[in-house]
């Protein structure tokens, strides 16, 4: 499979006001950063503030340049192939940017699919296409000022797909959209793949990144700490399986006696009676369910660590704090 995105030592710094009293020069947004995007596939870019994540996708669409490195959209060098690069990609920010309030949602797709070297009647098929798949047909004659906050992020969607790229750039593509929405969003995005599409995406839903991404990456401080398929990667917490169970009456001396057990790393309450045992091989995991049932626990199941427990893990829980 050959990838739709390559990054070799990426680093991209931004240059800090001489007047700021921080003691540094530069702000470094990306540092050696490498990546790879199977064509194809949907890959999630999973971080909190300040991680990179939009900085990767500026770079990507050739809004900004790298500092040092090596970044490739379809085997094309964004730096020397930017107006190549720029025909295979669809870009979707976040918020109102790109959008002209004033007009329809019928006006601005016509606009950009013009941009796109679209004739007319092409312009005109291609825009009722858009607005039939993201479900604005009913408001595309109303001015987009007046659309609440999903329905201008549908309008991104169109926006970014009205060149019909080969990769697309997906920046928190279902904030402000109502569940209804965004469950639609995801069977579109699931219909691209079908397609052959690439699609790269940042977001903060871990269920979505588990139900869409084929592939996720989580950065913080411009570097990747973990890849791979976001069923999987829970590995890196526990690297087998975890069990929770029910017990009813006193716990402690059968809690001792499980962390005393080979293999097994810990054991915490997540809710009133019921329990979680971690375990590091598939040794321990049997031995900590051959207890439990000796000692009569019930509801007894056996999981691997989801996406955002892995992500909490690896990054920690610092809330809207930027490095």
């Amino acid at each position: 499979m050959t990838n739709a995105v390559e990054t070799r030592g990426l680093r991209r710094t931004y240059a800090l006001d001489r007047r700021a009293k921080t003691g540094r020069s530069e702000v470094v947004a990306l540092h050696q950063l490498d990546l790879e995007v199977a064509e194809g596939s949907v890959h999630g870019l999973l971080g909190p503030n300040g991680a990179g994540k939009t900085t990767l996708c500026k770079i990507l669409a050739t809004v900004l340049l790298p500092t040092e490195g090596e970044v490739r959209v379809f085997g094309r060098d964004v730096r020397t192939q930017t107006r190549k690069v720029r025909r295979d990609i669809g870009i979707v920010f976040g918020g109102e940017r790109g959008l002209y309030t004033r007009l329809t949602a019928r006006q601005n797709l016509h606009y950009w699919c013009a941009l796109y070297g679209l004739r007319r009647p092409a312009v005109r098929a291609r825009t009722e296409q858009l607005l039939e798949r993201v479900g604005l047909v009913d408001r595309a004659d109303e001015k987009v000022e007046g659309f609440s906050r999903g329905m201008k992020q549908r309008l991104h969607l169109a926006r970014g797909l009205a060149g019909d790229p080969r990769l697309l750039l997906l920046d928190e593509p279902t904030t402000g959209m109502d569940p209804v929405s965004a469950r639609d969003f995801r069977s579109m995005v699931d219909e691209l793949r079908r397609e052959g599409k690439t699609i790269l995406l940042t977001t903060h839903d871990m269920d979505e990144a588990e139900t869409v991404c084929d592939v996720v990456t989580l950065i913080d401080g411009g570097r990747v700490l973990a890849a791979g398929d976001p069923r999987s990667i829970g590995a890196l917490v526990s690297r087998h399986e975890r069990v929770e169970f029910d017990f009813v009456g006193p716990v402690a001396e059968t809690v001792r006696d499980l962390l005393d057990l080979p293999g097994v790393v810990g054991c915490t309450s997540v809710s009133p009676g019921r329990h979680r045992v971690e375990t590091a091989d598939d040794d321990a995991t049997k031995a900590a369910l051959s207890l439990l049932v000796d000692r009569g626990a019930t509801a007894l199941t056996t999981s691997r660590p989801r996406l955002e427990e892995v992500y909490l893990k690896l990054i920690g829980d610092r809330g809207m704090a930027v490095r």
